[in-house]
């Protein structure tokens, strides 16, 4: 499931993980988004409600991983743990960015 959200680096994309110390699949997709070179933001919600609050405002969970990747005020949130279906939102993403950077 996946939802697009507004809000605003490959070429300009960004990747913001909300993740939490111990959780076996953040470490998952931090080691894919390392190991593939993606740098993304990492927000600790351990410890901190406000964090857990604000994903619940968005997409009514308080669970993580989440995983926003977007650019130009607009991100995708990936709410699931499935590494290929990252995979291919990333992918999905560069491609876009490619397209709107051709100049005409």
């Amino acid at each position: 499931m996946s939802s697009t959200i507004e809000t605003t680096a490959n070429q300009g994309q960004h990747i913001i993980l909300w993740s939490k110390t111990g959780c076996h699949f953040c470490g998952e997709i931090k080691n894919y988004l390392k190991l593939n070179n993606h740098h993304y933001t990492n927000l600790e919600v351990a410890g901190n409600d406000g964090l857990r609050d604000v994903l619940e405002a968005k997409y009514g969970i308080r669970h993580v991983p989440v995983v926003e990747v977007g650019r130009n005020g607009t991100y995708t949130a990936f709410l699931e743990t499935d590494l290929e279906g990252l995979a291919q939102l990333l992918a999905q993403e560069a491609e876009s960015a490619q397209s709107s950077a051709t100049v005409i």
